[in-house]
């Protein structure tokens, strides 16, 4: 057979065609394998007719239209999905051939892969790919990580397909070793989550206690995403709210108030306990998600329970618009500080060596949080790339001190007329509690040594030196062996 193909692509759901679409306008011959084989006969002959696209019926064949070193790309769904395709993929590889992750998977899966494939000779990278079917067809954020020396014979495929920033930068770059790329696209989906349920808050807070219909809200989206708001969410939510459904009226007051979620922003949740990183803001916009799932226990509370009597807004009602800006996008900042905060600590943990103001700029074009403001992120890592918080860069320091009086303004309404800010809330609790140098936590610790002798440290003595009382007169000396703080 002859190998004439620079890349083979496995799983040709919408994401796997669009890229395949993508790499071949960009010169790229690619051979292309589905399991069932009609999905890539009707692919060939109907989305990717007079192209270059090789279709295989078989893994044995796909391998075989492969130059080497082989390059072959999944696809396909994350868990026992990737891990079945990756085992009847080895015995027909060599010594040397990559094999790509694309899909969502957990960075601990490709831990291990990257481990398991590299001990049979081969490279593995898990790359994160951003961006939805658009993205892929025209050009997505991709975060690559893995085995270092599968880079370079990947590199010039993936940059070439990726999204690019004004002076043509791609939007793809080396993250970092085995799990790093798939950790940086859960991070990343993470602040998805907190973006989605951040502009969510912003136009219940419109709808409700300001009374705006539907268009009047998509102007204000619209107007906010032509200043420091400026980002592909915020677009799309104007767009959204100006959409007219077949009666003619809005059609997002059609759709069923019950959010559905994939599992990456519960992973970023569950990752951040884990650490111990306070990701407070990122959870509450996974919570929310799982919340507004209780469609029917709601409809029944709803008939039960009360709050506050409904009042008619009697402020300024542009002000009021003003501010809620202000708690939007000190709140983002929040959310990305978080996210930021998540990945040092992984970094630290897994031995990655993480580009924070290089994964700004991945993010920058292509992907769905991609945003004017990344650029102020990675000017901050690029001026203090040991920055520990962003709120402690200068710039954004700044913005949330000038944002944090309509911040209050707007949680303190939400609370005022019983409207649910869970994503806004959280964010200003965490400000909050990140500026405080002495926090009520000393009340906890006197409890847990109380009723478990778990030990405590004082504020008149060095760090890592522990005391028990014995509170009540009755206990004994015998403490606790840990202390987590």
């Amino acid at each position: 057979m002859d190998a004439k193909a620079d890349i083979g692509l496995i799983g040709l759901a919408v994401m796997g065609q669009n890229l395949v679409l993508n790499m071949d306008d960009h010169g790229f011959t690619v051979a292309v394998y589905n399991r069932t084989t009609s999905k890539m006969t009707d692919f060939i002959e109907n989305e990717a007719a007079d192209t270059q696209v090789i279709g295989a019926e078989t893994l044995e064949e796909l391998v075989g239209h492969l130059k080497s070193p082989r390059r072959v790309m999944l696809m396909v769904k994350a868990g026992k999905p990737v891990d079945l395709t990756i085992e009847s993929l080895l015995p027909l590889l060599d010594p040397g051939d990559i094999i790509i992750d694309g899909g969502n998977s957990n960075y601990q899966d490709t831990i291990r892969r990257t481990k398991e494939v590299e001990a049979q000779g081969l490279y593995f990278i898990g790359t994160g790919v951003s961006g939805g079917e658009e993205g892929a067809r025209f050009g997505p954020s991709i975060m690559p990580g893995g085995s270092p020396e599968a880079w370079p014979y990947v590199k010039d495929i993936l940059q070439s397909i990726a999204a690019k920033v004004e002076d043509g930068t791609p939007c793809c770059d080396w993250v970092g070793r085995d799990g790093a790329g798939h950790f940086v696209k859960m991070v990343h989906n993470g602040i998805e989550y907190g973006d989605m349920q951040l502009i969510a808050e912003a136009y219940h807070l419109m709808k409700v206690v300001l009374g705006m219909n539907a268009d009047e809200i998509s102007a204000v989206f619209k107007q906010w995403d032509t200043g420091k708001l400026d980002s592909y969410l915020i677009e799309i939510t104007g767009d959204i709210l100006a959409y007219k459904g077949e009666d003619g009226q809005p059609l997002v007051e059609s759709i069923l108030d019950a959010a559905g979620q994939k599992g990456t922003g519960r992973w970023t949740a569950i990752n951040a306990l884990n650490l111990g990183i306070p990701l407070t803001m990122i959870a509450e916009a996974v919570l929310a998600r799982s919340l507004s799932a209780l469609k029917e226990e709601r409809v029944a509370a709803s008939k039960i329970l009360h709050g506050p009597e409904t009042l008619a807004f009697s402020g300024d009602r542009q002000q009021f618009i003003d501010d809620l800006e202000q708690a939007l996008y000190a709140s983002k900042i929040v959310s990305y500080a978080q996210g930021y905060m998540l990945m040092r600590d992984a970094a630290e943990q897994f031995g990655w060596e993480l580009d924070y103001g290089g994964i700004a700029l991945l993010w920058r074009e292509g992907c769905i949080i991609r945003s004017a403001f990344l650029g102020e992120i990675e000017q901050a890592y690029r001026d203090t790339p040991t920055l520990a918080n962003l709120l402690l860069d200068e710039y954004f320091k700044s913005a949330v001190e000038n944002a944090q009086g309509g911040w209050r303004r707007v949680v303190a309404a939400a609370v005022t007329h019983g409207i649910p800010v869970p994503a806004m809330s959280s964010a200003l609790s965490f400000y909050d509690g990140y500026r405080h140098e002495r926090l009520p936590a000393n009340m906890i610790q006197a409890q847990r040594d109380y009723f478990g002798a778990h030990t405590y440290e004082r504020v008149d003595k060095p760090r890592g030196e522990f005391y028990h009382t014995d509170w009540t007169g009755e206990g004994g000396d015998t403490t606790a062996t840990s202390y987590n703080a």
